[in-house]
């Protein structure tokens, strides 16, 4: 454990397992009308596939895109987290705990392509580029403050007292990390909430750290399911 801190822009999206693939969409939607079939027999006619898996996003028949399941390992500040946990169907989250390990000094500060500057009312805004100064001022400010509060944590768990109770000095700028398990549906609900696509029938304006890590999964389903990414973008990214 070191109490220096480090500082990042970026966040970290890995797959590290999965059952996840077109054919588990075709088997299950061709279960209703021609029973059990062997993935052989789903998979002789691309066409006939790709077609289906068009009409079942199409017509919006979600549930033959829940028979999959892909675990992602995130790494992000917290404040991502608590963004990304108002998904709820379809995701289950394990979160590395502050209570039961002492907690690394790892803080985000925004990259010099991250918009700084918010203008117009909520529900009519956009961001603009920040200037120079601005930059500078909030890399300085935002690193004063995480060294003084991991300081003061670091000071409370030498006075002996509880990682869940010190841990509450700690910015939502620190960084957590959590299992993420989902379905190609509950993905697809998530990436039409928190991704801007040109494709996208209805808009959305998500927070661009949580678009950082959205990209990165959708960048992960779509070499697994690259059938159904395909018909997603073509029917609006909405998901079925």
């Amino acid at each position: 454990m070191t109490d220096t801190p480090t500082f990042r822009s970026d966040v970290t999206v890995e797959l590290v397992k999965h059952s996840a693939s077109d054919t588990d969409v075709l088997w299950a939607a061709r279960v209703s009308t021609a029973g059990e079939q062997s993935l052989e027999e789903i998979s002789k006619d691309p066409e006939r596939s790709k077609g289906l898996i068009n009409y079942l996003m199409r017509d919006r028949h979600g549930s033959p895109f829940e028979h999959n399941s892909m675990t992602f390992f995130v790494s992000a500040p917290i404040f991502v987290f608590r963004e990304f946990m108002r998904h709820r169907v379809g995701w289950s989250y394990n979160e590395e705990s502050g209570r039961y390990r002492e907690l690394e000094p790892v803080f985000y500060l925004p990259g010099e392509d991250r918009k700084l500057v918010q203008r117009g009312r909520p529900g009519k805004y956009e961001f603009v580029d920040g200037t120079p100064e601005q930059h500078a001022a909030l890399g300085k400010t935002m690193e004063d403050s995480y060294r003084q509060s991991y300081a003061a944590y670091q000071e409370l768990l030498a006075a002996g007292i509880a990682r869940e109770v010190a841990r509450a000095t700690l910015p939502v700028g620190l960084f957590s990390s959590m299992y993420a398990t989902c379905n190609a549906r509950s993905l697809m609900h998530f990436l039409g909430l928190r991704t801007q696509h040109e494709q996208a029938r209805v808009p959305s304006f998500p927070q661009r750290e949580i678009e950082m890590v959205a990209e990165k999964m959708e960048a992960e389903w779509a070499r697994l399911m690259p059938l159904t990414h395909a018909a997603f973008n073509a029917n609006g990214r909405v998901a079925p």
